[in-house]
């Protein structure tokens, strides 16, 4: 069994209230919950946090380092597009990650296009929904044995 935790940035918390013209009308407890029911039918742990403050989003990295997490799905929302802090502790704790965004980043403002996270990370996911957090646990798994 492995832990697998899934960091949800600032805004994700009004998914399904929030623009689902473009985000979805799934909330942020919807995704978690598949989440959770995807890993525990592949014999896997999984625990998400949400956080609109870049330092909890650090400082649950940091706990990973040290709890056996084994895998992490990140969203960071618009973290994606200005956090260096962020990058560096992603970097630091030395476990593989799946970046995961709702929307396609590369059809929206041009700020969006770079990410802080893609070169470094397993994979992206982008464009896909809510489903996009599902085809990336099943690429954990698969990575997982």
């Amino acid at each position: 069994m492995a832990k697998i935790l899934a960091l949800h940035g600032p805004n994700l918390n009004l998914l399904g209230q929030r623009e689902p013209h473009i985000y979805g009308s799934d909330s942020l407890s919807d995704i978690d919950r598949r989440c959770s029911e995807l890993c525990a039918a592949a014999g896997h742990e999984f625990d998400s946090l949400q956080s609109n403050a870049e330092s909890e989003l650090i400082e649950r990295l940091h706990q990973a380092r040290v709890d056996d997490t084994a895998f992490i799905l990140v969203n960071f929302g618009g973290f994606t597009h200005t956090s260096i802090a962020l990058r560096d502790a992603i970097l630091a704790v030395e476990i593989p990650f799946i970046e995961v965004h709702l929307s396609n980043l590369h059809a929206r403002e041009d700020y969006r296009h770079h990410s802080y996270f893609a070169d470094i990370a397993i994979g992206s996911i982008v464009g896909l929904g809510a489903q996009g957090y599902e085809l990336a646990l099943q690429a954990a798994f698969k990575r997982l044995g």
